[in-house]
């Protein structure tokens, strides 16, 4: 099957997104024994565009950044230096007990110890992100955008960022924009807010034409059955993974495209990992394949965005699916949490098993 994406727009894809920054360890060791760390700009949607902006396509960042703050200068910088545009509002901080960009602080674990991340989003800017802030027109009719690309943790900040989504989806319809939505599911963000975010979660699901999500964001985002989160012997559950998408795509007919990663960790940095995908009336699954992690997170976003690369190239649906299984293994080998390929072939050489010296 083949996506029609629009011919004459600017930019291959956009994200909405609140920025923050990411704190990390040296040498994988715990936050709490550590005195020596590692800041870098960070989010779950920019990480998806990351392969796209790096490999030359271009790509449109939507956001809201403090004013004055220099940890917004270190995310302009970022931004830049991955070859985004971005657009955002300056939201004044209002003192020290205002608005600030989240932190996520992240012990990426090592061997037998597991991950462990602590998110600090009091005073967030990106909760206050709203369709008001931006010229949707002219952002989807004039300049144009063949994709967007939504995440749940986005559309589950506030109430207000929920209703952004959703208008951010209900526009780049309008407008022939194709519409990729990831789940992400977050029990935090959506504890007594189940009715809420579910009635949103639902209309933009039917907006979409990509859909996104891990068992668990299945199930609890959209209600529909399938595996038991985690566990060994993830292949085992293929069938199960099937009979789940299959459900989802009778009840989201607008969509042509459901995905999956499959995960199954053998130790802080041994995984197996694979993925599923439904195109059309295609099926393609990649049955977990041992890889070696430096740092896992990212590497769900890394599928995504390689998924997404792929579609908007062009190529036949089998790469599709490829192509985003190798750039998630290729982002759980770096200390970022987004890929930044020096070209394609080093993806694909990942797809392929060729970890040789290249000379």
């Amino acid at each position: 099957m083949k996506i029609e994406l629009k011919q004459d727009a600017r930019y291959a894809m956009l994200v909405p997104t609140s920025m923050g920054t990411r704190i990390t360890p040296e040498d994988g060791q715990p936050v709490h024994t550590s005195t020596t760390f590692n800041m870098q700009a960070t989010s779950a949607e920019t990480n998806v565009a990351s392969v796209s902006s790096f490999l030359g396509l271009p790509v449109k960042v939507l956001t809201a950044f403090v004013k004055g703050s220099p940890l917004a200068r270190f995310i302009k910088d970022n931004l830049a230096g991955r070859h985004m545009d971005y657009e955002a509002k300056e939201v004044d901080p209002g003192g020290p007990w205002g608005y600030r960009h989240q932190i996520n602080v992240a012990d990426s674990g090592y061997g037998v110890r597991g991950p462990r991340v602590y998110n600090d989003r009091a005073g967030e800017v990106g909760r206050t992100l709203s369709a008001d802030d931006f010229d949707l027109e002219r952002i989807f009719g004039r300049e144009g955008v063949q994709i967007i690309h939504i995440s749940g943790l986005v559309g589950a900040l506030s109430p207000e960022t929920g209703k952004f989504c959703l208008e951010l989806a209900k526009t780049a319809k309008k407008h022939g924009t194709k519409i990729s939505f990831d789940l992400n599911y977050r029990a935090s963000f959506w504890k007594n807010r189940e009715k809420e975010l579910g009635d949103i979660f639902t209309e933009i699901a039917g907006l979409s034409d990509i859909l996104v999500g891990n068992e668990e964001d299945f199930q609890l985002c959209l209600g529909i059955k399938g595996p038991e989160a985690g566990g060994k012997d993830i292949a085992s559950k293929i069938d199960n993974f099937k009979e789940m998408i299959g459900q989802a795509k009778k009840e989201y007919p607008n969509a042509s495209v459901f995905a999956n990663t499959l995960r199954e960790v053998v130790d802080t940095n041994t995984h197996k990992w694979g993925a599923i995908m439904s195109a059309g009336d295609d099926w393609h699954v990649i049955e977990p394949r041992q890889i070696t992690v430096k740092d896992r997170i990212g590497g769900g976003d890394g599928f995504v965005g390689g998924l997404l690369y792929a579609i908007l190239k062009g190529w036949e649906t089998e790469k599709w699916v490829q192509f985003g299984w190798a750039n998630g293994a290729l982002v759980t080998s770096l200390l970022t949490d987004y890929s930044q390929p020096i070209n394609e072939d080093q993806i694909w050489a990942i797809w392929e098993g060729k970890a040789r010296v290249k000379r």
